[in-house]
């Protein structure tokens, strides 16, 4: 083998190890759901997260009140006040205590993965009013934790009725609460009658608004475990490739012979790791091998100058030479297209559109060098565009 080739199963194996640490290295993520008895809270919660918290009952107490659920290597903790029936300024109070030992518990620790990052406060939108307690609890809750009190959002639950959340949203700004935003939801599809089925809406906007206000340790983790908005993922990992695109620009500033095209690898390895973990799939060895396999198109077991110029055919106008060399236009292209490919082949898994198994089968592999190819032919952006100069480098 020579010295600028590289074990075809080493990259695979560097990839898993990345893919790993990707995950590991997540911040882990609080947020503490409260509100009223039979507001859809639990509902809310599955149909937000890409692991089912609620209904495990394995909730570990915290308070009175309050349980934390999570599970065991997923990086976050849903702080729950379940049964919680606001009667009197008594329950008020009792509540606000509890919530308040909770965030001053977290951080006491100093230590942001054991803070609470969010407050979703939620309120039904069938009940067509807001009780005064509620608002009381509201106000007393951030008084009481001051600068503490992490962000509060109203999440207006079980909002079938389109026109009746409006309304109930209208009324709830109009009480000028110390909250972020009243955002609107239904987290399910709700069959009305035999011809109308409400859809499901609202969380994707639920999860950009929480984005926005929570620590920027923790915006990846909740890219990452939410499973509502795909959106969000494939904005979060097409900014990773654009990144890793620029760094494989960089790296072939000074024009690099094929021989040596290993050097692109870390980069591609790093990338392939990040989007993997922003997608928060479960990705075994074998797919991440049939992806890079059906992208590079490794004939044999190394990757080396040959394999890659074969691909920089591909790249209209660059030529054919196997003696050229990668110029940074050239590197950025393959890297950006090989994310690009990665990306919409996560997304088909993650409508469940294609089970990540399929993606090793020849179908699946023909369908990832389809697009992979396809993406390669498009006109470049400005780090993918091949210059004048790049075409007659020989």
């Amino acid at each position: 083998m020579s010295v600028n080739e590289v074990d075809f199963h080493e990259i695979i194996d560097k990839m898993m190890v990345s893919i790993g640490a990707a995950r590991e290295n997540l911040t882990h993520l609080n947020i503490l759901i409260t509100g009223k008895t039979g507001t859809g809270k639990s509902t809310l919660i599955n149909n937000v997260f890409s692991e089912e918290l609620a209904d495990t009952g394995i909730g570990k107490p915290v308070t009175q009140e309050i349980r934390a659920f999570s599970k065991k290597g997923f990086p976050l903790t849903i702080y729950d006040t379940p049964g919680i029936e606001l009667d009197g300024d008594n329950s008020v109070d009792d509540l606000s205590k509890q919530i308040q030992k909770v965030i001053n518990d977290g951080i006491r620790t100093y230590k942001v993965e054991n803070a609470i990052h969010c407050i979703w406060y939620c309120i039904s939108t069938p009940s067509h009013r807001v009780e005064e307690s509620e608002l009381a609890f509201i106000r007393k809750l951030v008084a009481d934790n001051g600068d503490n009190c992490p962000p509060v959002i109203v999440v207006l639950t079980q909002s079938y009725s389109k026109p009746d959340a409006r309304e109930l949203k209208g009324i709830l700004e109009g009480e000028n609460l110390p909250i972020v935003k009243v955002i609107p939801v239904l987290a399910s599809n709700y069959e009305i009658d035999e011809e109308y089925t409400a859809k499901t809406y609202g969380l994707d906007n639920l999860l950009e608004v929480t984005e926005t206000v929570i620590p920027e340790a923790v915006k990846k983790t909740l890219v990452a475990v939410q499973k509502a908005a795909l959106d969000m993922k494939i904005n979060k990992a097409q900014a990773i490739v654009a990144a890793s695109a620029a760094s494989a620009a960089a790296t072939g500033a000074i024009p690099i012979p094929f021989a040596d095209a290993a050097a692109l690898i870390p980069e591609q390895i790093g990338m392939i790791a990040s989007i993997t973990s922003l997608f928060g799939l479960p990705i075994e060895k074998s797919t991440v091998t049939a992806v890079v396999y059906a992208t590079l198109g490794v004939s044999g077991a190394t990757f080396g100058g040959k394999a890659l110029a074969n691909l920089a055919k591909c790249i209209p106008g660059y030529g054919t030479a196997v003696g050229a060399v990668i110029s940074g236009a050239i590197a950025a292209s393959l890297t950006a297209a090989m994310g690009e490919a990665y990306i919409q082949v996560l997304a088909l898994v993650a409508k469940g559109e294609m089970k990540a198994e399929e993606l090793e089968s020849k179908e699946g592999s023909k369908l990832i060098t389809d697009i992979f190819k396809n993406l390669l032919s498009l006109k470049r952006d400005n780090l993918g565009q091949i210059t004048d100069k790049d075409k007659n480098v020989k």
